[in-house]
């Protein structure tokens, strides 16, 4: 895939002497194995040792990678051992929510480094919502993990649907404060740094694909529920986006033709019954039913209800589990419909856990093909809320790796001698 499409301006580091097409092939090889030698990287990406010796010789100027000593040996002259360095340099991936920003720092292997979250009404206000996306980025950067490392790229996860030919537009429908624009390139030209974007499902599948619990297999659907509902696809190990970017708007199917109006314009969608407005509200309907619930005769939000589920509230139980089924209806079509190989949960209810996976799973069963469930696993994110964040880093991290003229240059460490190729 053309990673082109998700950089803001197409901002690049032009530099003529950066590796060949070829040694960014190796140096992917060489992320992948962490450790490996000249003769290994021969045998395994079928090149001549010549050319091996050429390309790794190209590459150690980068700093990307570094030669840490001999390794053990079959017979003859011991190897000398490459190891990429996950710590040359950093990322930072934004998530946008539709009510808070977090910020990621990670390293070269997606460890997060640091850290930073703030409630913000992301939806209705976007200079306040830039202004703090800002402000956490620079938090995470001045940490003692950040401070002085080069800076790949920063990767925007947001809750919109993204076109890959114009990743910086923004849903009017979703996001009408927008003006349907993302307006991040000050931030990304205040560190000479490439701007990925693309949709906050999306980019929790990618994460769950490269570093959770989709890494053994390359059909996989992540669904974030939050204050929208939104779902990813990786098919074949690629995010599937479909011709426009609006694959996945699982939050936009209707559930009830005659339910409540969407923010979209339809009627029923399934955000309205599971998203965190949507909880919110049934909770406050059904509150004459349980005056004993915990909830009664206070104002609460959506994690005052999930703190209420775990403390097994009736009132709290109650909306949950319907909540569940409604989203076991919506997973059940996607299932009969993408057959994955396992479907992922994150977001707001992810941390309840079998409480909601259970009546989910029942739903599920109730609305599926025998052969479609017995291939899928449905689970809970083990990324828990870091997952779309890291998933916004992995972007840039994957664009890298397709092409190192996106990784900064490096200061390179103490070489230990270019060696044989053996």
């Amino acid at each position: 895939m053309n990673n082109d499409h998700h950089i803001s301006k197409g901002l690049r580091r032009a530099d003529p002497s950066r590796p060949r097409p070829l040694a960014d092939a190796v140096l992917k090889l060489i992320w992948e194995q962490r450790r490996i030698s000249r003769a290994e990287i021969a045998r395994m990406a079928g090149l001549s040792r010549s050319t091996v010796s050429e390309i790794v010789g190209e590459i150690l100027p980068t700093g990307l990678v570094a030669e840490i000593g001999e390794g053990p040996s079959g017979g003859g002259r011991r190897p000398i051992v490459l190891e990429f360095r996950d710590d040359a340099c950093v990322i930072l991936g934004v998530e946008m929510g539709g009510a808070h920003v977090a910020v990621a720092l990670t390293d070269l292997r997606g460890k997060v480094l640091a850290w930073e979250t703030q409630d913000h009404p992301v939806r209705t206000d976007p200079e306040g919502t830039r202004q703090v996306i800002d402000e956490l980025c620079a938090k995470c950067l001045a940490t003692p993990e950040g401070a002085g490392r080069p800076l790949v790229g920063i990767g925007v996860a947001v809750p919109s649907p993204v076109d890959p030919a114009r990743p910086n537009r923004l849903s009017a429908v979703v996001l009408p404060e927008w003006k349907e624009s993302l307006g991040l390139d000050d931030l990304s030209q205040k560190y000479n740094v490439p701007l990925f974007v693309d949709n906050d499902a999306n980019l929790g599948a990618l994460a769950e694909h490269w570093w959770g619990l989709g890494g053994n297999t390359d059909d996989l659907a992540y669904i974030k529920v939050a204050t929208g509902i939104g779902s990813g696809h990786i098919i074949g190990g690629e995010i599937y986006r479909g011709a426009t970017g609006v694959a996945g708007e699982i939050g936009h199917i209707a559930i009830d033709p005659k339910g409540k109006v969407c923010i979209c314009g339809l009627r029923g969608c399934l955000v309205t019954f599971v998203g965190a407005r949507g909880l919110e509200a049934r909770a406050v309907e059904l509150m004459p039913e349980y005056p004993q619930s915990t909830l009664t005769g206070r104002d609460f939000n959506i994690q005052d209800i999930e703190d209420a589920a775990l403390t097994r509230d009736p009132l709290a139980m109650h909306v949950i589990r319907e909540a569940a089924g409604h989203l076991g209806t919506a997973v059940a079509g996607l299932m009969n419909l993408m057959n994955p190989a396992v479907v992922v949960l994150g977001g707001d209810l992810s941390r309840l856990g079998e409480l909601v996976l259970d009546p989910l799973r029942e739903t599920v069963r109730s609305r599926t093909l025998v052969s479609s469930v017995a291939a899928a696993e449905i689970l809970v994110s083990k990324l828990g809320p870091h997952s779309v964040a890291i998933g916004a880093a992995t972007l840039v991290l994957k664009a890298g790796l397709s092409d190192s003229r996106v990784f900064p240059a490096v200061e390179c460490p103490a070489a230990a001698g270019k060696g044989p190729v053996s």
